[in-house]
């Protein structure tokens, strides 16, 4: 077992004798007890995602949550006669998160051994740990960023941009322009820093290598004029996506090497990772540098290695690449390939606006 657990994305809840004292159906006026407000306010104060899971009726039992007070704090609620497996399984998809990344807590044994047979990945806990769930590795990030103290409300919002897109009658592009679409890339810096680390920790699809850069790691590169570490924020008339993806840029004598790219998956039905490809591919044709991308397959990464696929790159040798560090003495490396790629000027994205700096190896040498 690792020594540091895989950090929990979202905690599903039970409601009677879990959530609230009692049992709704032989008691309407069930209470929240101020141990468990204060968990929900600390969960969702770090990031932590809260969904519902609950064999009630939908209507009474979502009324009871908005009269105590905490209804705000869930997404995706699952109110029902279901199979709670069912409903973890749809919050999870809902979401696009790994079930290994889902906690289950229900004061009933045979509720938490349902979900367990079906989903052995997803952590359950019995409805008595609920004081101590915050004090556990896996609900207890290092850092909690600006966007992970708001992170409910970025899914809310997400949650109504979906809503409208599935109303929405015309073209999939006149809606994404629609939405006023801007994406800033900037180089980072301090106040970046956590906000970099968690997107590698947390991106697990979107990301090309799996490789994990510490805060030491970090500075090291923003302090080294031989590498670029930018940021990747999306806005839209709904507010902020907060920071959705992270590039790192090696630059050498004729090709730009990038490191690492982890864009969020929130972002990739609005073609957020296609069109930072192809700036970053413009930017090296305009220095007259060829690319190469890091590469490694995981077990989640798949839409990744298509995305470097539809932007060009390839497995060919260049030799460009033999200025380029080996991979066989750093064991955080192994396994990793390059993919090349000879820049090209790209056009324009046609669907949202692109704030960046120009990129120029010389300036930073």
């Amino acid at each position: 077992m690792p020594d540091t657990p895989t950090l929990v994305k979202c905690l599903v809840w039970d409601l009677d004798n879990t959530l609230w004292r009692g049992t709704l159906l032989e008691d309407p006026d069930v209470a929240l007890a101020d141990e468990i407000r204060r968990t929900i306010v600390e969960l969702d104060a770090r990031g932590i995602l809260q969904a519902v899971a609950s064999k009630n009726d939908h209507d009474h039992a979502w009324q009871r949550l908005e009269a105590l007070g905490v209804a705000e704090y869930f997404v995706l609620p699952q109110i029902g006669w279901h199979p709670k497996s069912q409903s973890i399984k749809t919050i999870a998809d809902e979401l696009n998160f790994a079930l290994k990344t889902i906690a289950f807590i229900d004061d009933q044994p045979a509720e938490r051994a349902e979900v367990t047979y079906h989903h052995a990945e997803v952590r359950c806990y019995d409805a008595t740990q609920v004081a101590e769930l915050t004090g556990l590795p896996e609900f207890s990030p290092v850092v909690v960023t600006v966007d992970a103290a708001r992170r409910r409300s970025m899914y809310q919002a997400g949650f109504q941009r979906t809503a409208e897109r599935e109303n929405f009658t015309g073209p999939d592009e006149e809606f994404l322009r629609s939405l006023d679409l801007v994406m800033e890339i900037k180089r980072a810096d301090e106040v970046d820093l956590s906000r970099v680390e968690e997107l590698t920790l947390r991106t697990s699809q979107m990301n090309a290598t799996g490789v994990h850069y510490s805060d030491a790691d970090l500075r090291a590169l923003i302090a080294d004029p031989d590498h670029e570490v930018l940021t990747v924020t999306l806005t839209d008339r709904f507010g902020p996506h907060g920071a959705v993806g992270v590039m790192l840029l090696g630059y050498h004598e004729k090709v730009w090497h990038l490191k690492l790219l982890a864009t969020s998956c929130r972002v990739v039905s609005f073609g957020a990772g296609a069109v930072l490809l192809n700036w970053l591919i413009s930017e090296a044709a305009a220095a007259g540098a060829h690319l190469a991308a890091d590469f490694r397959r995981t077990d989640r990464n798949r839409m990744m290695e298509i995305a470097y696929r539809f932007a060009g790159f390839t497995d060919d040798r260049c030799g460009c690449l033999d200025s380029l560090p080996g991979n066989d003495s750093d064991p955080e490396r192994a396994g990793i390939e390059f993919r090349h790629l000879v820049a090209d000027r790209r056009p324009e994205p046609t669907t949202m606006r692109v704030e960046a700096p120009a990129l120029d190896s010389g300036a930073r040498a």
